[in-house]
């Protein structure tokens, strides 16, 4: 593992910093170590509640994953609506992108070559099976096993987090978002995405001068806003994928983003 990218590490317990020993991270003030093995550094130990029901079902279905998801587009004639979530993302050419359960990798595939890859995930099967795939689409990501409520990075250090598909199941829904927060730049972009239990028809949103949600008058999407921290920034939440998924996303405080995301088409999805 690169230096670079071990400088980008931390204990995430103690937030202190890692040093690469052997085939180890090492906590440099507290000595303790994270095994890395095929490549991928190992920071989950235990896990517990809805957590654990979600590492064993996908740790189970991993080698069957792509190809069931394939078949149920096909047969049940599911619309792929990758698109519609991948172009909220603001990437530049070098951006550093964090993707938080990142699964077998299919987002990455879709995602710029002129980027700095990142990826982590609880399930140990999904993550080898993503690295097969790297390798097989010939892309480069690093990848780790972690549990989204413990991230292993240090602050500030992402251009663009993303998570799609799973935080409906975390154990701590409030927990993953501060850690995607945490690991963000300011200024920076977070893309959260998942199932929505209720449709909506009009775009919810905080208004920037009275902090307040605008109640649109329709039913709310309900996809976590109680659970952003009223610090952020453009808070916004729409249906996407004809009403099946929600849509959040939201902006770290700090410097505005020099680049016009609409103006760099080159980088649509």
């Amino acid at each position: 593992m690169e230096r670079e990218v071990v400088s980008l590490l931390c204990d995430p317990d103690s937030r202190f910093s890692l040093e690469l020993v052997g085939h180890n991270l090492r906590n440099t003030v507290t000595r303790r170590t994270y095994p890395i093995y095929d490549g991928i550094p190992l920071f989950v130990s235990t896990v517990s509640g809805p957590n654990l029901k979600r590492q064993i079902l996908y740790n189970m279905f991993a080698p069957v994953y792509d190809l069931a998801q394939l078949l149920s587009r096909s047969i049940f004639r599911r619309p792929d609506c990758r698109r519609e979530y991948l172009n909220e993302l603001e990437i530049q050419p070098g951006d550093r992108v964090l993707e938080v359960a990142v699964g077998t990798g299919a987002n990455l595939r879709h995602l710029p070559q002129d980027i700095e890859l990142y990826g982590i995930d609880i399930s140990w099967g999904m993550l080898r099976r993503c690295q097969r795939n790297l390798e097989r689409w010939r892309r480069r990501a690093y990848l780790f096993h972690s549990v989204a409520e413990r991230l292993p990075f240090s602050r500030d250090v992402f251009d663009c987090v993303f998570h799609v598909g799973g935080i409906n199941h975390f154990t701590d829904k409030t927990h993953a978002i501060r850690e995607m927060i945490w690991v963000a730049k300011p200024g920076a972009k977070i893309v959260i995405v998942d199932r929505a239990e209720k449709k909506v028809r009009v775009d919810y949103q905080r208004n920037p001068a009275t902090r307040q949600f605008i109640d649109p008058g329709a039913n709310a999407v309900d996809c976590l806003l109680n659970l952003i921290p009223n610090e952020m920034q453009e808070i916004k939440a729409k249906e996407i994928c004809h009403g099946k998924l929600f849509c959040l996303t939201f902006r770290k405080p700090g410097a505005p983003q020099t680049a016009d995301p609409q103006a760099d088409s080159h980088y649509a999805i």
